[in-house]
Parts: C-alpha cells; sequence; structure tokens
C-alpha cells in the first residue's frame, strides 16, 4: 500500500518535470516579471497559479498583444494617408 502511494507521488512529480521542461528557470522570472510590471499581476497570484494555469494566461496574453500591435499598427497606417 506505501509502495503504490510512493509510486504515484513519483509519478506526478515526474510529469511536472516533464510538462514544465520547455520553460526555462531565466524565462519563469523574466515572464514573471513582465507581467507584473506591464500587466499589473501581483508575485502572489502568479506564484498561485497552477502551471498549465498560468500557460494559459501567458497564452493569452500574448494573443492580446499581437491583437493590439495590428490595431496600433493599422491605426498608424491610416494615419499616414
Amino acid at each position: 500500500m506505501w509502495a503504490c502511494k510512493r509510486n504515484s507521488t513519483e509519478r506526478y512529480t515526474k510529469f511536472f518535470y516533464l510538462a514544465l521542461s520547455h520553460d526555462t528557470l531565466v524565462n519563469h522570472y523574466k515572464t514573471n516579471f513582465a507581467m507584473m510590471q506591464h500587466h499589473k499581476y501581483s508575485l502572489t497570484e502568479l506564484d498561485n497559479m497552477i502551471p498549465w494555469e498560468r500557460e494559459i494566461y501567458v497564452a493569452l496574453l500574448q494573443q492580446w498583444i499581437r491583437e493590439e500591435n495590428e490595431r496600433v499598427a493599422e491605426q498608424n497606417r491610416k494615419m499616414k494617408r
């Protein structure tokens, strides 16, 4: 019975190591800093996020930034005419 629980914990640990292996520690801190400085997230909010939840918010934020940049570029093109 105890061996089963230990193996289960090891599997979860391996899963999260694998799931987060694409994100380096430097990238993690840079992303946290940018989200705190430019988008008003608190460090507590970021630290309390589940890893996949953080990935979703980062992806949504990237999409919003791309759309805003396109909107500003379009507005600048109209002003030059």
